[in-house]
């Protein structure tokens, strides 16, 4: 039965779910689009950014959290996550600040950065992170992205500050 962020915890629960640490928020750059790294330069265009995370057979690739071991990153505060994330908070990618780590995207939505641990479905469209609408939500075992466009398809997503 799938599980919801905020049913079937109580009170207790959700103070046992991992540290909280105080909110730091930075400005995005112009343009939204920079690169984490500067000591290697590295020219690429968005596309090519989001292809490199692209699946060849999604139905083999991805894994949900609990074939993982779960999730042991940051969680986000209860109270944060029903005010900004979940079905109700759409948004597309391209337009939130997006930076590349080690040649692989991070975006920022709320405060929060999210980094894609499985590859998107190759029967997504080639610019969905333009396109598509996307939401966070925690279900089940940990954190997941959405596309309203593929319901039922879930993008494993590390959330950190």
């Amino acid at each position: 039965m799938e599980q919801r962020h905020d049913q079937g915890r109580g009170p207790r629960e959700a103070v046992q779910r991992g540290p909280e640490r105080p909110m730091q928020y930075r400005q995005p750059a112009p343009g939204h689009f920079r690169e984490a790294s500067r000591r290697e330069p590295e020219r690429f265009e968005h596309r090519d950014i989001w292809q490199r995370q692209r699946a060849e057979h999604w139905q083999r690739e991805h894994r949900p959290w609990h074939e993982r071991g779960g999730y042991h990153g940051y969680r986000i505060p209860e109270e944060r996550f029903r005010a900004h994330f979940g079905r109700a908070h759409c948004f597309r990618v391209h337009e939130v600040p997006v930076v590349v780590v080690e040649r692989y995207p991070r975006f920022q939505f709320s405060g929060f950065w999210f980094s894609l641990v499985d590859p998107w479905p190759e029967t997504w469209a080639p610019t969905w992170y333009r396109t598509d609408e996307v939401y966070i939500d925690y279900v089940n075992d940990g954190y997941y992205l959405y596309n309203r466009q593929h319901p039922g398809v879930s993008i494993a997503v590390n959330v950190s500050l």
